[in-house]
């Protein structure tokens, strides 16, 4: 089909000749890690503009479905088309996603620009890896992804101090303008240094499956990650989103069946290395939402830590990771792709296993040690994996795998917010129903407990003792449910050949 060009494989850094490709690829990176973690810290100040308090976290979760949705569509148009122009494509929707949510007049209108955001992205990130592995080795492919992981792990954790500071200094709105000057870098940069040779030949986009597909996804990653939180789980609209979702999945299966060129082959779900990969990218998923969104609560809520210092305990996993994913490669060149993820899944398992026995009082170091466990297990789990899937398939296939392994992680993120959601709901409102009247009365319902808990000036001391209790229960139950997903996890490694012959 073709191929990217470059010069001979010598060095990998930023100063060698692929080094500006490598520098591009970073920063679009950033730029997507960045906008999904940035607006958290001027919710206030949008909420105080705009209106509609009930209707923010539809700027997280439309972000997260549409990038999800749309991110096997631009892996096969990437195969087809080539690389560079799906990547300017996604750089120039998100940047006009995010020129738009500058100047948005309502929450309504934000949330749509923070769709077409979303929708950028989803191109963004599975060209970046794309275009890592077309470039480089599987040898060297490891400490790139390294480079990568840090990238995002720092971007990540900065994201949400940056918000802030545009918020209270600035205005909120500065946080979507910051992203135009840099698009426009990174797609300069791209477009003098990215070149590709490709194959011109006559082809029939499969335009059913991809409106399948897409659709299809949106309403069950919808119905998973607006269950039981603006509607319950067997209430009438949950089951027509989840019946109408999983009915145009199986027209789906039928019309890729037949297509000549289909959005997502079928042969994804038939190879081993790949079915493995993506399972592991499901594990990722689950257990990053679960992290990143209770860790920081036990540590408020439970242990009395400020909310500076809970971000710094999320940190440890995002400052475990790139490390460890830097170092995989000279792991997995001795010992294969697979016992490296056993290696790193057995860490990941420690580490939540850790997270499962902290006490009401442990202290916040040990909290942090156990992330940056975790993050040192993700990094040798994560990083190998998507090396391996991309290495057992060609050109005109990488980016349908990697496309649909980035899929695989996305939909891993929406059940498992959806699943650790309902445990520590589900703590929340029995604690609540078992509380003592004078208790009781103070919140009106479970999910109220973690309110109390941060905003406790002023709260009766039994009352705030009581929360707090509730919290660490909840929050209790979800450690050990990632802790069991870890587990799950060894299991989809050992899926994956112990021995894997990369194609050239």
């Amino acid at each position: 089909m073709g191929n990217a060009t470059f010069t001979p494989r010598k060095a990998v850094g930023l100063r060698s000749e692929r080094g500006p490709v490598l520098a591009s690829v970073m920063l679009t990176t950033a730029l997507v890690a960045l906008d999904s973690t940035i607006i958290a810290t001027a919710v206030p100040s949008v909420v105080r503009d705009l209106g509609g308090f009930s209707q923010f976290p539809w700027l997280f979760s439309v972000y997260l479905l549409t990038q999800a949705v749309t991110t096997p569509l631009y892996g096969k148009l990437a195969d087809v088309l080539g690389r560079r122009p799906v990547m300017f494509a996604g750089i120039a929707v998100f940047l006009a996603g995010s020129v738009l949510c500058g100047f948005a007049w309502s929450m309504l209108s934000l949330i749509v620009f923070r769709a077409v955001q979303g929708i950028g992205a989803g191109a963004i990130q599975p060209m970046n890896i794309t275009i890592i592995g077309d470039l480089y080795t599987v040898e060297e492919r490891a400490r790139v992804q390294g480079y990568v992981a840090g990238v995002w792990g720092v971007s990540s954790v900065i994201g949400p101090t940056l918000g802030g500071v545009f918020a209270d200094y600035l205005s909120w709105r500065w946080i979507f303008f910051v992203n135009l000057p840099l698009c426009a870098l990174a797609a300069w940069m791209l477009a003098r240094n990215l070149k590709e040779k490709i194959e011109r030949r006559q082809h029939r986009i499969d335009y059913l499956g991809a409106a399948l597909l897409v659709t299809g996804c949106s309403l069950l990653i919808l119905g998973t990650l607006e269950g039981g939180t603006s509607w319950a789980w067997a209430s009438a609209p949950s089951v027509a989103i989840f019946a109408a979702g999983t009915v145009l999945m199986v027209a789906f299966w039928f019309v890729e069946r037949r297509a000549e060129e289909p959005i997502l082959p079928l042969w994804v779900f038939r190879h081993r290395v790949l079915v493995a990969g993506n399972l592991i990218a499901l594990v990722v998923g689950a257990l990053l939402i679960g992290l990143t969104s209770f860790v920081p609560s036990f540590a408020q809520g439970v242990l009395g830590a400020s909310a500076v210092v809970a971000g710094f305990v999320v940190a440890a996993m995002s400052l475990g990771w790139p490390i460890a994913a830097t170092l995989s490669g000279r792991v997995y060149l001795r010992i294969g792709f697979r016992d490296t993820g056993l290696v790193g899944s057995a860490a990941v398992v420690a580490g939540t296993v850790m997270c499962a026995v902290l006490g009401r009082y442990t202290g916040i170091p040990f909290l942090a040690v156990a992330c940056f466990v975790v993050g040192i297990g993700l990094g040798l789990v994560s990083s190998p994996n998507i090396v391996a899937v991309q290495s057992v398939v060609g050109w005109d296939r990488r980016g349908v795998v990697t496309g649909t392994n980035m899929f695989f992680r996305s939909i891993g993120s929406a059940i498992g917010g959806a699943v650790f959601g309902a445990i520590a709901n589900t703590t929340l409102d029995q604690r609540f129903a078992a509380a003592p009247p004078d208790v009781r009365d103070t919140f009106t319902a479970g999910a109220d407990a973690t309110d109390v808990v941060l905003k406790a000036d002023g709260t009766p001391p039994a009352v705030l003792e009581y929360a707090r209790g509730s919290l660490y229960a909840a929050t209790h139950h979800v450690f050990i449910a990632l802790a069991c997903v870890a587990v799950l996890g060894v299991g989809a490694l050992l899926l994956m050949p112990r021995r894997i012959t990369p194609v050239p």
